[in-house]
């Protein structure tokens, strides 16, 4: 019915988990309106001062501390550096399960909505769909965004649950050999180190991990600097597969974690189709810009 954390198996333990069982099971426009009427009567009980308190007081609803030229800065530099990819604008929410269902992540990890959607955690979850709609006209789809995500995750003491990434995008079909993997795999590898160069980065480096044998060695003759990082677990368990990487990038002191990238089967999983692959990178907005010196 839920996830295991200790609020659920409380609340579930009651006449709570019997209330679930039933709004799970009514068709989507039920559970819509059920859920609608819900939301207003719950905000018919507020005040103006409550409304505030919760504004000043909640993790998800504050603005950044971050300065918005600082953040353009950040944006514009990564967007300039993706020429061959087309830009687009994505919606702030994306359909119900996209997250849990195409990436595997635990679905109380997302924010849902009353509307059979949830806010985007991730950029190339939304840029997925997107990329898997374009493929049915055929050819190589390359697709980049900044998008403003929130994750539910608790987060140290300072930081929001709300934060920008670049994220980018390449969906294709297979073409043998590794080759469609080779290619672009290349290519995110480079627009990683050219977003982080033209903020002014002094170092970066890619901390690569191999999920498959097949895919050792597959970044040699790339002209980036690479490290193997054979112990990273956040890559391992489904989310990546066959290869992925650490973006490390150092603007005047020491190397940081400022992004990540690999290929997942998300594509495949949407449009139902085993010769279709996709390869993800991304960068975070906002670690890039407390990174910035000045």
């Amino acid at each position: 019915m839920g996830h295991d954390d200790g609020p659920a198996r409380r609340v579930l333990a009651g006449p709570g988990g019997t209330a679930a069982d039933v709004l799970a099971g009514l068709p989507g426009a039920d559970l819509t309106t059920v859920q609608l009427e819900v939301a207003r009567r719950r905000a018919a009980r507020l005040s103006g001062p409550d409304v505030l308190r919760r504004h000043r007081d909640d993790r998800f609803t504050g603005p950044s501390p971050l300065p918005v030229p600082l953040l353009r800065r950040v944006e514009d530099a990564l967007l300039a550096a993706a020429p061959s990819f087309d830009l687009v604008t994505l919606s702030p929410l994306t359909p119900l399960g996209t997250h849990s269902v195409v990436t595997g992540l635990a679905q109380h990890r997302v924010v849902p909505t009353g509307r059979g959607t949830e806010v985007a955690a991730d950029p190339t979850t939304g840029l997925a769909l997107e990329a898997a709609v374009r493929r049915a006209a055929g050819g190589v789809v390359r697709l980049a965004t900044v998008q403003r995500v929130v994750r539910t995750q608790p987060v140290p003491a300072g930081l929001f649950a709300h934060f920008s990434l670049f994220g980018a995008v390449t969906a294709g079909r297979d073409t043998g050999n590794l080759g469609f993997e080779r290619q672009h795999l290349a290519e995110h590898a480079r627009l990683m180190v050219a977003g982080c160069r033209a903020l002014g980065a002094s170092e970066v480096s890619l901390g690569v991990t191999v999920l498959d044998p097949r895919f050792e060695g597959l970044l040699d003759e790339v002209d980036v600097p690479v490290h193997p990082f054979p112990d990273r677990e956040g890559g391992r368990g489904g989310y990546y597969e066959g290869l992925c990487f650490k973006v490390y990038a150092s603007f005047g002191g020491p190397l940081a974690d400022v992004g990540d990238g690999g290929f997942t089967p998300w594509t495949r999983t949407l449009l139902g189709n085993a010769k279709e692959r996709l390869m993800t990178s991304g960068l975070g907005v906002d670690r890039l810009a407390t990174l910035l010196p000045g």
